[in-house]
C-alpha cells in the first residue's frame, strides 16, 4: 500500500476514507493579502474553514483534497491548523493557478526550472516546512491553452514524470481546453491514469466527457452549487447517464467549495445567490441533495459510491 501525503504528515491511502478531492478551506490573492493584510480577518476565515469542514465531516468526510496551489493564497500553515482542529485531512498541492499571466521570474526561466519549484514541494517541503505536496495543480479557462498556460503544463508533467505526484488540471469545457490539456501531458510522458481533468462537469455535452474518459484520465463533476456555469439538474443527469454508462471508475465528485474567497466583496454573494448564479454551494452539497437525487434516479447504488468517494480518489492520488 501507498502512503499519501496530508498538512499533518504521510498516511495510508487506507486512511484517507470518504474524500472530496476538489474544496478549498481557503482563497485570495496572495501579493493583495500581503500587501495589504489588514484587509483580511484570519480569524473570520478560519471559523468559515471550521464550520464548512466540520460540516462535511458530520456526512462521514474523512479526507479533503485542498487544489490551492499560486495564486489562490496556498498556505499550508492555514491547513494544517483547520486539520488540527477539525481532525479531517487536508491534502495539499503544488503548481501554479493561472489563467495566463506569469510573474517575470517565470517567463524569464525555462520549463524545467518551473518544474524543480514543484518537485521541491513534493520531495522537500512547502514553503518552508515539511509539510509535502500530494499532487500537482495547473489551469486553464477561457484564454485557452496559451503560452504561458502550456509552459505550466509542462512544468507540471515534467514534475509528475519525476516524481510521480498525481495531476488535477482545472479546464473549460465552453472553450474545450480538456483535450489540449491531455494532449500536452501525454507528449510529456505523463502516466493519464494520474491526470484528473476538473470541471467537466460545467457541461453536459456527454461525448466531449466520455471522449476524456476513452483517453484514461479521472474527468470532474466537482463545481454542484455554481450554477452560473451548469444548473444541478443538468449536472445531475449528466452524471446519471456517465454512471449507467458504467463510468464510476473515471468519475470525481465534488463542489470546489471555498470556505472564504476574495474575488468579489462581501455582499456580492447575496446578489450571486437571487441571482441565481449560485445555489447552496458548500462542502455539503453533494451529499444532502446530489447523492439523494442520483439514487432516486437508479444511477448510483452503493458500490458506485463507495467507487466515486473512497476508491477513486484514493487510487488517483497513488496511481
Amino acid at each position: 500500500m501507498a502512503n499519501v501525503e496530508t498538512v499533518q504528515g504521510a498516511v495510508d491511502e487506507r486512511q484517507l476514507g470518504l474524500v472530496l478531492v476538489h474544496e478549498h478551506v481557503r482563497f485570495r490573492d496572495e501579493a493583495v493579502a500581503a500587501q495589504w493584510p489588514g484587509r483580511y480577518d484570519e480569524q473570520l476565515e478560519l471559523d468559515a474553514a471550521l464550520v464548512a469542514v466540520n460540516a462535511a465531516k458530520d456526512r462521514g468526510v474523512k479526507t479533503i483534497v485542498d487544489p490551492t496551489a499560486m495564486f489562490g493564497g496556498r498556505d499550508v500553515s492555514f491547513m494544517k491548523r483547520v486539520a488540527d482542529e477539525t481532525g479531517v485531512r487536508i491534502v495539499p498541492c503544488t503548481g501554479i493557478y493561472s489563467y495566463d499571466y506569469l510573474p517575470h521570474y517565470f517567463q524569464n526561466r525555462d520549463v524545467d526550472v518551473m518544474a524543480d519549484h514543484f518537485v521541491e514541494d513534493i520531495e522537500i517541503g512547502i514553503q518552508g516546512t515539511d509539510i509535502k505536496a500530494a499532487f500537482l495543480k495547473c489551469a486553464a479557462d477561457a484564454a485557452g491553452v496559451t503560452e504561458n498556460v502550456e509552459k505550466i503544463h509542462r512544468a507540471v508533467a515534467r514534475a509528475s514524470v519525476q516524481t510521480g505526484a498525481s495531476i488535477m488540471a482545472h479546464s473549460m469545457p465552453a472553450v474545450g481546453t480538456g483535450p489540449r490539456q491531455v494532449d500536452i501531458f501525454e507528449e510529456e510522458g505523463v502516466d493519464l491514469t494520474k491526470v484528473q481533468i476538473a470541471h467537466c462537469g460545467d457541461s453536459d455535452d456527454l461525448e466531449y466527457i466520455q471522449g476524456l474518459i476513452d483517453r484514461g484520465v479521472y474527468v470532474g463533476l466537482d463545481r454542484y452549487g455554481l450554477e452560473m456555469y451548469l444548473p444541478i439538474e443538468k449536472r445531475n443527469a449528466t452524471a446519471a447517464e456517465l454512471l449507467r454508462r458504467g463510468y464510476a471508475e473515471r468519475m470525481m465528485i465534488s463542489q470546489d467549495f471555498c470556505a472564504s474567497i476574495d474575488w468579489f466583496p462581501p455582499e456580492a454573494e447575496e446578489t450571486f445567490t437571487t441571482a441565481g448564479a449560485i445555489r447552496n454551494w458548500s462542502m455539503t452539497l453533494v451529499f444532502d441533495e446530489v447523492v439523494p437525487a442520483l439514487r432516486e434516479l437508479g444511477a448510483l447504488d452503493d458500490d458506485a459510491f463507495n467507487t466515486i468517494f473512497v476508491e477513486n480518489p484514493r487510487r488517483w492520488l497513488t496511481a
